[in-house]
């Protein structure tokens, strides 16, 4: 073998090496459901013929985080939410955690025929390995991955807090407990309690005492979680509550200060949708009364609203990526990110869809049971080119996420069908 193949060689491995990339918080490493890895689509073929593993986790709706070849992924059965660790190449079970947990939040009301167990996603914090999970009853706890999954500390934001059942606000009541996923930020885990002492709340990441509490004082939404944000240069943090966007601040001696809020109140508590960030602009999206898509600027100010459409998204968060906006809702939808006009449209998912963005310009589309394939608007600026489709894919409703990481696709439904598909590379 000649010296300039090998270099060739090491050169590619390099490159391989260097867009693998983890999935380590909810909607992926950037939480905005955009990864650097590739689709896996070579010369015409998708390999997804048969899954590399599958795995029940039990129910819910929580997605899978992928760290260091581990998966972390919960569930609820028989009385308890357990936290999964997998081996990621196998699918083994490295550890497991579980603690008593009733099948639906203390408050629950509405829709318990389309949900149940966990639906917040963990969330990982790479300085310390240490996991953060949240159940649907509010039960917050820390595991130390590094230690089998050793807690470390743990509590109850409903019996810390005596967070009250979210109002009824047109529709019919719902409270589906809680869904959204903690962020972690320095060193504290951020938490959407929902509470009237604070919307937000801060924790010591190392012990769970609480530091900040945020100004705005809304019940919780039902979103996947919040989302950093920099607003004129401050570090921030939004959030999707029951009545609309809020933008706290959280540089030190500021922490938990409203920056700007603009109401955002859907009937059915159904604020669902993540929103989605891109610089100092956010995009919301929900349907019933509000039933429309908007593209908010956030200032000190003031929030000035830049566009609105018809075309909606009630639970897919949407991507923002190269001057478009994508989302599965009955169909995948291509919006121009300025403008708000539609590009194009296609594919047929319900409701329960997501998606995600990759390395090579493509979007890997998970709803009605079904994986599919398509060329972003980059590749085909004039219309929906669904490359390939792989269906059958679980038994029930699909509100997890799908996830990709060090070449390995993820989809999970909610009676806890856990799928890992092999994508080379």
């Amino acid at each position: 073998m000649t010296r300039a193949l090998l270099i060739n060689w090491a050169l590619a491995g390099a490159l391989a090496a260097a867009v693998a990339e983890d999935w380590p918080h909810w909607r992926g490493p950037g939480r905005s459901d955009i990864t650097s890895e590739d689709s896996g689509w070579d010369a015409g073929a998708w390999p997804l013929d048969d899954p590399a593993w599958t795995l029940n986790v039990d129910r819910g709706a929580s997605s899978p985080i992928i760290v260091d070849d581990r998966v972390f992924v919960m569930g609820w059965r028989d009385g308890q939410d357990t936290v999964y660790c997998l081996d990621a190449a196998s699918g083994a079970q490295v550890w497991r955690r579980s603690y008593p947990c009733p099948q639906y939040g203390r408050h629950h009301q509405g829709d318990e025929g389309a949900y149940d167990g966990v639906s917040s996603t963990p969330e990982y914090d790479a300085a310390t390995g240490w996991l953060y999970t949240l159940s649907t009853d509010g039960d917050l706890n820390c595991w130390d991955v590094r230690a089998g999954g050793e807690r470390r500390w743990s509590l109850n934001l409903y019996g810390a807090f005596a967070v009250p059942k979210r109002p009824e606000v047109g529709g019919a009541w719902r409270d589906y407990g809680y869904t959204s996923s903690p962020l972690v930020y320095g060193d504290w885990v951020i938490v959407e309690v929902g509470d009237d002492e604070g919307t937000l709340m801060a924790f010591d990441k190392a012990s769970g005492e609480r530091r900040w509490t945020s100004e705005c004082a809304d019940p919780a939404g039902h979103t996947g979680g919040p989302v950093p944000i920099t607003v004129e240069g401050l570090p921030c943090v939004a959030a999707l509550t029951l009545r609309g966007l809020l933008v706290a601040r959280l540089d030190p001696g500021h922490e938990g200060e409203t920056v700007a809020t603009h109401p955002w109140q859907t009937y059915f508590a159904n604020n669902v949708a993540t929103p989605a960030v891109h610089g100092d602009e956010v995009i919301l999206s929900s349907g019933y009364n509000v039933n429309r898509m908007a593209k908010l600027k956030i200032a000190a100010s003031g929030v000035t609203e830049v566009w609105s459409t018809p075309l909606i998204s009630k639970v897919c968060s949407p991507i923002i990526r190269g001057g478009h906006v994508y989302f599965a809702w009955g169909k995948l939808r291509c919006l121009d990110f300025e403008t708000g006009e539609q590009r194009w449209e296609g594919g047929a998912f319900r409701d329960d869809s997501s998606c995600l963005f990759t390395g090579d310009g493509r979007l890997i589309v998970f709803g009605s049971r079904t994986l599919a394939l398509v060329e972003s608007a980059d590749r085909s600026p004039e219309g929906y080119h669904e490359l390939s489709a792989k269906t059958g894919v679980g038994s029930a409703e699909t509100w997890p996420h799908v996830a990709l990481a060090n070449g390995r696709l993820y989809a999970k439904d909610r009676e806890g069908n856990l799928y890992c598909f092999a994508l080379g590379g």
